[in-house]
């Protein structure tokens, strides 16, 4: 803790030296960020995040730490010195809950208004299911089922502050951020936030059930997207998935009656169909 609290320092202090990041991967959860975030950090002509020894995914600052400034966010990215030896080469962070916090779009805009943003959608049928799974294994889930979780959300949420989140930056909500299951997979109430101030050539929007069917195709499509040369030498596993039991059928059809009208709200907005039956 003390040698990470001495980094951050440094880096806050040498920020003036540190460009902000060319992109942003902002979700979903339990969508594939983490996939793609590692196949990103095994190609060559993408840095890794200040210290690089360190293994970081996030700063989590348009979300959770916007409070902590402008120069503390500069401080976990390479310097102008580093990147030069570097030359094309892109640096990145990915919060999967940047996508789905009410104020994260603005304050990226505010301060990254030239990055490019993905998001990785996955069916919120599956996705909540896995997200209950990984907070369980993570240990802040104490609900036993997943039918617990989801018929417990509305109330979990009762308490939380949305103008706060919205315009208090030192505002935090455990519940918004963990207990929201069913929430994230509205994709229609949270993505167009970001589709609305970035516009179209700054923004790609996968489907994460193409990561998995066919890993090579999307990260050449990510590649171009951030202007890298396609590298062919990527080791393209899936992480970050949890086994877990089966969902229940009646939980499952009970699901997809759900977000039916949310996926097709979602599918008018993005002009596609992402054929989530």
């Amino acid at each position: 803790m003390a040698v990470r609290s001495l980094v951050r320092r440094y880096g806050e202090q040498t920020a003036a030296r540190r460009p902000l990041p060319d992109y942003l991967i902002i979700g979903s959860k339990k969508g594939g960020t983490s996939s793609l975030t590692n196949w990103l950090i095994q190609h060559p002509d993408n840095l890794r995040m200040f210290p690089s020894f360190q293994p970081l995914k996030s700063a989590h600052f348009f979300d959770i730490s916007f409070h902590e400034g402008v120069d503390w966010y500069r401080g976990h990215f390479p310097t102008e010195r580093f990147r030069a030896g570097h030359p094309g080469a892109v640096v990145g962070e990915a919060s999967p809950y940047y996508m789905f916090h009410p104020a994260a779009a603005g304050r990226a805009h505010s301060v990254v208004p030239d990055a490019k943003i993905i998001a990785v959608l996955r069916n919120p049928v599956s996705r909540a299911y896995s997200n209950y799974w990984d907070r369980v294994a993570a240990g802040t889930e104490t609900l036993p089922t997943f039918e617990a979780a989801i018929d417990a959300e509305e109330g979990r949420l009762a308490g939380v502050d949305h103008d706060r989140l919205r315009g208090d930056p030192a505002y935090y909500s455990l519940e918004h951020d963990q207990f929201t299951y069913l929430a994230r997979g509205r994709y229609v109430e949270h993505l167009p936030t970001w589709l609305d101030v970035y516009p179209e050539e700054q923004t790609l929007v996968l489907r994460a059930e193409d990561m998995y069917d066919d890993p090579a195709g999307v990260f050449a499509r990510v590649q171009e997207f951030l202007g890298l040369r396609v590298c062919p030498d990527i080791d393209l596993k899936t992480y970050n998935e949890r086994s877990k039991p089966p969902i229940d059928p009646r939980t499952r059809d009970r699901l997809r009656e759900y977000y039916r009208p949310w996926n097709q709200a979602l599918y008018e907005r993005l002009g596609r169909d992402l054929h989530w039956s």
